[in-house]
């Protein structure tokens, strides 16, 4: 209860200043580029908002980007803060905000079930993995979308899915990026390829501490560094990352030299906290974003490595 009441305060002005839900929008002769809709997961209707880029009419076989909010976020927030359907208009990438299951709380807290966190999601034992897998299907049927490009990113909770859908579904994910999460997935891990993985964390980060320990909520998170020496083990990696950078900014590691060409990376940056790297602080309560590297331009350079086989 104490868990409940603590997130409950710590969302609620978050949750006040959310943007309102998109209405469809045209551009054109009519052609639709934004689609607010759901689909139906055993007995509840399951959110998203799908964005396309200004030439989708014209252009085959788009990637697709699922990119997950945080606990209390949307997808209207995720867009809005972090300039994410921007950033796909500009690489021609089609993105979808899929939102996590309303709380029957008076605020209608939005969780994802990760595993052993977070909050109405986990308890309620979710199935966010069918969910993410039909909505796969269902884009792939509906729009010019190739089936061997399709990412996942999330923030915070949204990152946590990220780590349980590469761990679930590594048949119909090319790579997945996390900002400010981590791993905490309470199955064993068993892709059936290796998955690259892009982590973006900050030193500062007192509500998901990079280090390991308890945040926020209560919640205790595994250290990063442990999670990604599994995930090397799991990719056959080399088993002692390789420093690449470190300056005044940040540290970039690398586990490299892993099966099927995939790679680690892991930005942990000296400024920011629990935060989307080059986003906006829309709001007063967040944290500030990191200025010495932007999650946009690093996630989807690193998506553009990978394809599934």
């Amino acid at each position: 209860m104490k868990k409940l009441m603590y997130i409950t305060l710590i969302l609620c002005i978050v949750l006040l200043s959310v943007n309102c839900n998109p209405e469809h929008e045209s551009e054109g002769s009519g052609k639709i580029y934004r689609v607010s809709s759901s689909i139906n997961i055993d007995g509840l209707s399951r959110t998203y908002l799908l964005n396309l880029p200004p030439i989708f009419y014209d252009s085959p076989n788009f990637p697709l980007v699922i990119a997950m909010h945080g606990t209390g976020g949307s997808a209207s927030q995720f867009e809005h803060d972090y300039l994410f359907s921007e950033l796909a208009g500009n690489k021609q990438f089609v993105v979808v905000y899929p939102e996590g299951v309303k709380s029957t709380g008076i605020l209608g807290i939005r969780t994802w079930n990760a595993g052993s966190c977070c909050n109405y999601a986990m308890e309620n034992d979710i199935d966010d993995v069918k969910f993410i897998s039909e909505l796969i299907d269902h884009l792939i049927a509906e729009y010019k979308i190739d089936p061997k490009l399709i990412y996942v990113t999330g923030m915070s909770n949204g990152g946590m899915m990220a780590y349980r859908l590469a761990c679930e579904l590594s048949d119909k994910i090319a790579a997945i990026a996390v900002v400010s999460g981590t791993m905490v997935t309470t199955k064993a891990c068993t892709p059936s390829r290796p998955v690259p993985i892009l982590h973006l964390h900050s030193v500062l980060d007192t509500k998901v501490p990079p280090q390991g320990g308890i945040g926020i909520g209560g919640y205790y998170f595994p250290p990063v560094d442990s999670v990604l020496n599994v995930w090397g083990t799991i990719d056959s990696c080399e088993p002692v990352p390789q420093i690449i950078e470190d300056n005044s900014g940040y540290t970039l590691k690398e586990w490299s030299n892993c099966e099927n060409n995939v790679a680690i990376q892991y930005y942990l940056t000296k400024d920011g906290g629990h935060a989307w790297p080059g986003g906006t602080k829309a709001r007063a309560m967040p944290d500030e974003p990191s200025r010495v590297i932007n999650a946009n331009e690093l996630i989807w350079n690193f998506f553009q490595q990978y394809q599934l086989p």
